[in-house]
């Protein structure tokens, strides 16, 4: 009975844990981003990433990347290990209970005068069943376990932030390998016309129309072209090295079709959303949230291990020296106590502890902070990168629609004899220069919609009930 009654009132102010219970911080959100003209509740990073980026090539690329990328896999096996972690936390708070049983031989010193009545040499056999449980009666225990679990949380969404940095990563090298091919198109057209164009410059030095300058101008001209060749080559391997590396494939050349960057489809025309509501859609901000928490909790357990240990100890089993009597009635023992302990000598250890603790949620807390301004900043900078690289485009197609009517016109004018040499070698450079930025501007364009997508914690939600779609229906086959 009274034992019943101790377990009742260690079970009862169990509830008594020591604060201080974890609050979000407050965050000063702007009412708009910076460079969105009008706040709206819809948001770009709502849509689906098949959605946003709608090229069907792309799009099988992303889906054999989130079904085999490593790092995704390692996030897993993270988040494996954190629920692993949380067992072994919440189990500590149950009581520990294990089983003994052992057999001892001894003899007795006959040389030390004291009297045997049961002869020297013995057999000792015993048997028990032992419990002990830690009364979690500050809530140090179970403040381990929110932690514990608050650290599972934190994975979990540590791996939606690695899922969307794969996701923009391979549309961003995706994006690289079209502009570089493309690129790699217009040097290679460059060569060929600059090729003619030369063997047309030694006909007419051969006829002693051109001088020996013209031809050595156009040869030089020739030249540069081809030695941009190899470069261009360097680039497009190395980016074909990453893509195979980001699907978890040995390198090698990624199967794509010879399309221009402006043949793309177009992104839907989706404003990014209120800066507000950033809070909850990016995973990394959610994660950050939920170290706070776990921080929370260990700095609780800290405070309560600076208050006593109380724990009850139990045994049952039995004791003989002769095995058959083991189990039997007059072998039977048992014992029962209730254990407090309170640090004296190293009280301090244990302050430090907690300092220790304060310090490092203090220093979740503004690591917080920080991550949400980086994240307003880099919704801030997506949106004038997609907005100045869209005015770029605009002005550099008009500048390469004059420079081909200026190269026309003055290879015209070089044929008839009405201009110099010079003019043909400079706006055929300014046009090449010019259609290579053109495409260069294409994909920024497109670079800065897969970072406005990322910024805004682009489609992890969509994800996510996608996948539980998917264990639902696993569950029902």
């Amino acid at each position: 009975m009274k034992h019943s009654i101790a377990l009742f009132f260690l079970t009862l102010l169990s509830a008594c844990a020591i604060g201080p219970d974890y609050r979000r911080p407050d965050v000063d959100a702007p009412d708009a981003f910076r460079g969105d003209a009008e706040a709206d509740a819809e948001s770009l990073a709502d849509l689906a990433w098949w959605q946003v980026y709608q090229d069907a090539r792309l799009q099988n690329l992303l889906r054999i990347a989130l079904e085999q990328n490593r790092d995704l896999q390692i996030a897993a096996a993270r988040i494996n290990e954190a629920r692993a972690i949380v067992g072994i936390n919440r189990y500590a708070q149950f009581p520990q209970i294990s089983a003994g049983a052992n057999v001892a031989r001894s003899r007795t010193s006959a040389a030390t005068g004291i009297p045997v009545f049961v002869g020297r040499d013995r057999t000792n056999y015993a048997a028990s069943i032992d419990a002990t449980y830690e009364a979690d009666l500050w809530g140090r225990l179970s403040s381990l376990t929110e932690a514990a679990r608050a650290d599972l949380l934190a994975t979990g969404f540590a791996r939606e932030t690695i899922r969307i940095s794969l996701i923009a990563d391979v549309a961003t090298a995706y994006f690289d390998l079209l502009s570089l091919d493309q690129q790699y198109d217009i040097t290679q057209r460059t060569v060929a016309t600059r090729q003619k164009f030369t063997e047309l410059t030694r006909a007419r030095f051969e006829r002693g129309v051109a001088s020996g300058l013209d031809v050595s101008r156009a040869e030089a001209n020739l030249a540069a072209a081809q030695a941009t060749l190899p470069e261009l080559k360097r680039q497009i391997v190395q980016t074909e090295n990453l893509l195979s590396v980001l699907l978890a494939q040995n390198p090698d050349f990624v199967v794509r079709e010879r399309i221009d960057l402006q043949s793309l489809p177009p992104p839907p025309a989706v404003p990014p959303g209120l800066p507000s509501s950033l809070l909850e859609r990016r995973p990394d901000l959610v994660a950050a949230e939920y170290n706070m928490v776990a921080a929370n909790a260990r700095l609780k357990s800290a405070k309560a291990a600076l208050f006593p240990t109380i724990a009850l100890t139990g045994s049952f089993g039995g004791q003989s020296l002769a095995f058959s009597d083991l189990f039997t009635g007059p072998a039977r023992a048992w014992s029962f106590g209730l254990g407090l302990l309170q640090p004296i000598l190293d009280a301090n250890r244990n302050r430090y502890q907690v300092e220790a603790a304060s310090a490092r949620d203090e220093q979740v807390v503004q690591q917080y902070r920080q991550t949400v301004e980086q994240a307003f900043r880099e919704v801030a900078d997506a949106l004038a990168a997609r907005r100045n690289f869209a005015d770029f485009v605009a002005a550099q197609e008009a500048q390469v629609n004059a420079l081909r009517t200026a190269r026309q016109r003055a290879q015209r004018r070089y044929e008839v004899g009405f201009s110099s040499y010079f003019e043909v070698i400079d706006a055929d450079q300014d046009l090449f220069t010019a259609e290579l930025q053109l495409v260069q501007g294409y994909r920024n364009t497109l670079v800065s919609l897969v970072q406005l997508y990322r910024a805004l914690g682009g489609g992890w939600d969509a994800v996510l009930q996608q996948d539980s779609a998917r264990g639902g229906s696993a569950q029902q086959e």
